[in-house]
């Protein structure tokens, strides 16, 4: 199929373009699981997809947001057809159906995910912006799930704002332990302690190096 075919070009494209490569801590897995990661660029969920084993990437669906990808003809075929991302509406004023059910029917099809809790690009100095609730509220709905960090590096720094082209630069995907919603754990903990092992990914962290 066509959209086979894109999907296959934008990983290869964006491993040519950034020297793309993959760091596992844990095991590549068919598991159902939650891959969240820090948000710096429009590029990021194509980072950690083309960093699954090719086996994996059908199966794990990159959560985005609906007023985004459904501007033009282009970006819908793109999040729907080559992608097959789940599309979550943002605004609460106006979402018709509730985020988490929608991501919940997602894993309960089978599907793992691609998410990123800072719920915008981080354009600021942090390294990371503060979690949003959702991560918490998914894990309760559905505590079987592995959430596993993803520290995408360098990414941000391959296309600068107001540069035309890109930057030869390398960037890594690590990929960070597994972790679970403790059994009497409250949302501050756990979006606490999921940002804290995302974070130990980093160089800030002084855990994105081998």
């Amino acid at each position: 199929m066509i959209s086979h075919l894109l999907a296959a070009g934008f990983s290869s494209a964006i491993r040519l373009l950034t020297g793309a490569r993959a760091l596992w801590r844990c095991s590549p897995s068919a598991d159902h699981r939650v891959y969240y990661g820090n948000h710096v660029s429009h590029g990021d969920f194509v980072m950690i997809w083309s960093a699954l084993p090719p086996s994996l990437r059908r199966e794990v669906r990159p959560v985005a947001g609906a007023d985004y990808w459904q501007r033009d003809a282009l970006r819908r075929y793109l999040i729907r057809e080559v992608f097959n991302g789940v599309l979550i509406e943002r605004d609460a004023a106006a979402r018709k159906y509730d985020p988490i059910d929608v991501l919940c029917e997602a894993v309960d099809g089978g599907q793992s995910l691609i998410l990123f809790p800072e719920g915008t690009r981080n354009q600021s100095d942090e390294p990371l912006l503060p979690f949003k609730s959702g991560l918490y509220h998914l894990a309760r709905r559905r505590p079987e799930l592995e959430f596993v960090p993803v520290w995408i590096d360098n990414l941000a720094r391959v296309m600068p704002k107001g540069k035309i082209l890109p930057l030869p630069l390398l960037c890594t995907a690590t990929f960070g332990d597994t972790l679970r919603l403790g059994a009497d754990e409250d949302k501050d903990a756990f979006l606490q302690r999921a940002r804290d092992a995302l974070l130990a990914l980093s160089e800030q962290g002084n855990g994105g190096r081998d």
